[in-house]
């Protein structure tokens, strides 16, 4: 039995940019499909360009199945160019809508959580208490689980959108 050398799995950000066209984000997606990946975050909105559209998914695979990904990602015709963004620095941000009971005690830790996190009301009675948080994808990890030990309702959350911090070439 040949031994293979692995390398470790990691969570990537792919900025995809592609014609915007009907059925390129299923041909994009079947790649990641057709060999078993979960995409963990997926965001696909319209350029500067209107003719073209940035997909940016995150996903966990390891060093040699994400060069394989991004070899036949640039092999797509409608594909115009695929960035790694773990390989430069870039800028991430997601969008999380959070719905919880109105209380004495959540309006409390709000308080407390508005200080730390992006993070502010958008709606407000004596019923329900809505928030929004625009923040990088870690902090809104951790604002998740921070926000777990009161009384969610119901949550909504974007994927990630993502720029690399470099000059356009």
């Amino acid at each position: 039995m040949a031994v293979h050398e692995t390398t470790p799995i990691k969570e990537r950000i792919l900025s995809v940019l592609v014609e915007n066209r009907a059925g390129v984000l299923s041909h994009v997606i079947g790649l990641f499909a057709a060999r078993g990946f979960n995409i963990d975050s997926l965001a696909v909105g319209e350029t500067e360009d209107p003719t073209m559209s940035r997909i940016t998914l995150v996903a966990r695979v390891d060093e040699k199945t994400l060069e394989q990904l991004k070899k036949q990602l640039n092999k797509l015709i409608d594909v115009i160019k695929v960035q790694d963004l773990g390989d430069e620095g870039y800028i991430d941000r997601e969008l999380m809508l959070v719905k919880f009971r109105t209380t004495p005690e959540l309006k409390k830790a709000l308080e407390s959580i508005m200080k730390t996190y992006k993070v502010h009301v958008v709606e407000e009675n004596a019923k329900i208490t809505t928030i929004e948080c625009t923040e990088a994808r870690e902090n809104r990890k951790k604002l998740f689980e921070t926000l777990k030990g009161h009384d969610i309702l119901e949550i909504a959350q974007t994927g990630a959108v993502a720029l690399s911090k470099k000059e356009p070439k």
